[in-house]
């Protein structure tokens, strides 16, 4: 009897065996949902959405005033539609045009054709300035945590307390709230605090059935609280009330600490990717 993939069980006549082999047990699956890059790509970008963009053939120019690389970078998902170099000649002076480097985000792990790009811009001098990774993994582990949440306020809006907290804004300015409320359905956690700002916050964007988890920031004097994860336990639990059912998240590759929580909750490394600064000009 042999049976199918489909499941089907077919008998063939022992007679007709020319030969056979033990074939060994299938390797357990990586836990998490099948996705493929393209698609966790561009649930990146959607919650990261810049101030303004233009298409180049299936590259994404994208700018928001200098806030986050993710939105003051190119997005190439296929072909730009004309010679590389011509592409980045425009690249370059699409950013010099807004007053910004031009920054290229390329992935390694997931084709042939990311792959090539990352050694194509290298070999034009671009220096790869941050490596990121991507983990992914199902959303009820962590939104079924035992954790108390009591203390967890979710809101909508962003305020200037929250603000206060989230580091990587610098004076936050319009932009900044456009980039951080872009998205599909955005989420904001806080844990209120005594000195004006939260002693903890996370953002969340549900897309569909995913759940993107970013600015997940916590008071340096009260870390390793668990505060962190009643941060991601509460935005998972509102991501699975609207439909979605996995996550993703990024972290940059040398945050230790961050790594260390999430592996915890059974995320995986899904890719990584790198933002590729310009070559300096030669001066005259």
């Amino acid at each position: 009897m042999i049976t199918r993939k489909s499941g089907e069980a077919v008998r063939i006549a022992e007679s007709a065996l020319v030969a056979g082999k033990v074939v060994p047990a299938a390797p357990a699956r990586r836990r998490g949902p099948a996705a493929t890059y393209e698609e966790l790509a561009r649930a990146g970008a959607r919650s990261w959405q810049p101030v303004e963009s233009e298409r180049l053939g299936s590259w994404t120019l994208r700018a928001a005033a200098g806030f986050t690389r993710r939105a003051n970078s190119v997005l190439p998902l296929g072909d730009p539609g004309r010679p590389l170099d011509d592409a980045l000649a425009r690249v370059r002076s699409w950013y010099a045009d807004r007053g910004l480097p031009a920054y290229v985000q390329v992935a390694t792990g997931v084709d042939d054709v990311q792959e090539r790009l990352c050694a194509e811009l290298e070999q034009r001098g671009w220096v790869r300035e941050v490596t990121t990774a991507v983990l992914f993994g199902a959303l009820a582990p962590v939104g079924d945590l035992p954790v108390d949440t009591s203390g967890v306020t979710l809101s909508r809006s962003v305020d200037a307390a929250w603000l206060r907290r989230y580091q990587r804004a610098g004076v936050p300015g319009p932009h900044v709230v456009g980039v951080l409320t872009s998205g599909p359905s955005v989420w904001f956690a806080s844990v209120p605090g005594d000195e004006g700002a939260p002693t903890a916050i996370g953002r969340c964007v549900v897309d569909g059935r995913w759940a993107g988890f970013m600015a997940v920031e916590v008071d340096p004097a009260v870390r390793r609280q668990g505060l962190a994860t009643a941060v991601m336990t509460a935005l998972a639990r509102r991501a699975l009330d609207e439909g979605a059912s996995a996550a993703w998240l990024q972290v940059e590759e040398d945050n230790g600490g961050a790594r260390a929580l999430y592996d915890g909750m059974g995320f995986a490394v899904h890719h990584r990717y790198h933002h590729y600064r310009e070559p300096e000009r030669p001066t005259a």
